[in-house]
């Protein structure tokens, strides 16, 4: 099997032919087959993944989860490794010899590798507030990975070993603050529905552990600790054990920004999306007649 058929690469996009370039660009010199997998996108987008030499895949986006794990199904048997992005994500020359030289022969008992990423904002890498680093389950098997089932924060899933690489790739947050606060509203929307349903099911999801990788360390510290704070409070407290006792001022003004809006203002923002979600179970909006109504 060639290299370029031991690794597929799927891009998730839509409306971004500001990014996919540059995304496109990084991996130059990965050998793989790199498909754009769009929702229906009305800007450039499909023209320059073609332009580029992509395959495009298009379907309707439900949700990130979903999106991702159709595309995956989508890719020719025989597919052996997927590398997962987003289009404003990019990989550093470093991790993509890095990514080559590993595929030219995988250890066998693995299935998958964590990638450490990179947050760009504002122009500046933020390295402080404990952002950095942030491990993501990028590169796996075909046929042992998956997408986990939640709406919002989503990891991925393998059936085996997991080693960690050790260069990384880049979260450029490159949007206008308009666009970025829009989708986080959206985001708390979606966190919200998760944390208020009645039943949350544990299948297909991160193992929540303080014993295991950073991944699932992560996501205990979510769902134990953070989680189980009290409502609002809890907002203002990580934010300041981010930017006070994890340094994250050092990040300088795109740092001040950066963690009041992720740390303060977006977890706010979840409580408040949580307490609307509640107060409409338990009193329901009546729709009854309206004024000049005929009954």
């Amino acid at each position: 099997m060639s290299l370029r058929d031991r690794l597929s690469i799927l891009v998730l996009t839509y409306n971004e032919e500001t990014n996919l370039p540059a995304c496109l660009a990084s991996l130059s010199g990965l050998h793989g087959t790199i498909y754009v997998v769009d929702s229906g996108s009305t800007d450039r987008t499909l023209a320059i993944a073609k332009a580029l030499g992509a395959t495009i895949l298009e379907h309707p986006f439900e949700h990130y989860a979903a999106q991702r794990n159709w595309a995956q199904q989508q890719l020719p048997k025989g597919s052996e490794w997927v590398l997962h992005l987003d289009a404003d994500e990019r990989l550093t020359p470093a991790l993509v010899a890095e990514i080559t030289a590993l595929l030219q022969n995988p250890p066998r008992e693995i299935a998958g590798y964590m990638l450490r990423k990179r947050t760009m904002f504002m122009g500046r890498w933020i390295k402080h507030g404990g952002h950095y680093p942030s491990y993501h389950l990028r590169l796996f098997r075909c046929d042992m990975g998956r997408c986990e089932d939640r709406l919002y924060d989503q990891h991925f899933l393998v059936d085996g070993p997991v080693r960690v690489l050790q260069h990384d790739y880049m979260d450029v947050v490159s949007m206008d603050l308009n666009t970025w606060l829009f989708r986080h509203v959206r985001w708390a929307e979606l966190e919200a529905a998760e944390l208020s349903a009645q039943v949350l099911t544990e299948r297909d999801r991160v193992r929540p552990t303080l014993w295991g990788n950073p991944i699932a360390r992560r996501r205990w510290l979510r769902t134990d600790v953070y989680n189980r704070s009290p409502r609002y409070l809890r907002a203002f407290l990580y934010w300041f054990y981010r930017y006070v006792l994890r340094l994250g001022f050092l990040d300088g003004k795109e740092g001040l920004v950066f963690h009041f809006l992720q740390a303060l203002w977006f977890r706010l923002l979840v409580d408040i999306k949580l307490d609307e979600l509640e107060r409409l179970r338990s009193h329901p909006v009546s729709s009854g007649p309206t004024v000049g109504t005929r009954v």
